[in-house]
């Protein structure tokens, strides 16, 4: 089944021990769809660029199966810029720079091929622009969103409306410590619940993710890794394949959920062993799937 991401496209430069990018592809909704690309026959992807967003990358989308339709391209604007520098523990960047340009006036507008799309993803956006989303939506079959601390701090009304209105949230333990008050996670993922979301899934970075319901616990561990590259898109990754896997079989049973988290937690691992998008570009399913396994196998006992 088709699904529907709006997000951010952008141009990333990130420095790492292992070195550095400059105006790579990036971006919520890129990292997202490409990774959901692996799974759903069909990704409807809604974010804006400016007119120097190469051509490359949109020829890379479509060769994935995105559509680009709701791609929205200003002319005489400038795509979405930001900067960071990870230090040797990699769990967070410092900010260098970030240039909003056309993305600081985007207003997502679904094409009308778009508003039946069953599954929904709403990738880190201000939660104002979630509800708009939501608006624009014909009762999808499941609605999963993102957010991140700056709307927890700074837009908490229309997040907090927002979630009224969505099935899974997902988010990492930071940010649902700080939208909780909680320091327990467990305590945390509890307390979203009641918020409106009916599974609340939080990322913990190296040390995997957890799902929570009302009548369900599920841990994933992460995929052991010797290095890591580039973190960027990694939780935008995890997502893209969740759901992705979810929308291949068409259905959210707890069985569903629980492979799909684990074939997340394995497309996230692939991302982060290069830069920007570039290993992903070079990657199959087969090689998912072998990496699923060895993953599923470690946690037998």
């Amino acid at each position: 089944m088709s699904i529907l991401v709006v997000g951010s496209a952008a141009l990333d430069s990130v420095e790492t021990p292992a070195g550095r990018a400059e105006d790579a592809l990036g971006g919520s909704a890129i990292y997202f769809s490409t990774a959901a690309s692996f799974f759903a026959e069909s990704i409807r992807m809604v974010a804006v660029v400016g007119d120097d967003f190469p051509r490359e990358h949109v020829a890379f989308l479509e060769s994935r199966n995105i559509d680009i339709e709701g791609l929205e391209q200003v002319t005489g604007g400038r795509t979405f810029r930001w900067g960071g520098r990870y230090t040797d523990d990699l769990n967070s960047a410092s900010t260098l720079f970030t240039e909003l340009n056309v993305y600081g006036d985007f207003q997502p507008r679904l094409p009308q091929s778009y508003r039946d799309t069953p599954y929904v993803f709403l990738a880190n956006i201000n939660p104002e622009l979630q509800l708009n989303v939501l608006e624009q939506v014909n009762r999808p079959k499941l609605v999963v969103c993102d957010t991140m601390n700056l709307w927890i701090n700074n837009s908490r009304t229309a997040l907090m409306e927002t979630l009224e209105n969505v099935d899974i949230l997902i988010l990492n333990d930071t940010e649902a410590q700080l939208l909780t008050e909680e320091s327990n996670l467990i305590s945390a993922a509890k307390k979203i619940l009641t918020y409106g979301p009916s599974r609340v899934i939080v990322k913990k970075g190296e040390h995997g993710a957890m799902s929570l319901t009302e009548t369900t616990f599920f841990s994933a561990p992460a995929h052991p890794l010797e290095s890591v590259c580039d973190p960027t898109g990694a939780g935008d990754s995890f997502a893209g394949g969740f759901l992705g896997y979810v929308a291949s079989v068409g259905d959210s049973s707890e069985v569903t959920i629980r492979q799909a988290i684990m074939y997340g937690t394995v497309v996230a691992s692939f991302n982060v062993e290069d830069f920007s998008l570039n290993r992903q570009r070079d990657l199959n399913r087969a090689e998912i799937d072998r990496r699923y396994q060895e993953l599923r196998e470690s946690t037998r006992y």
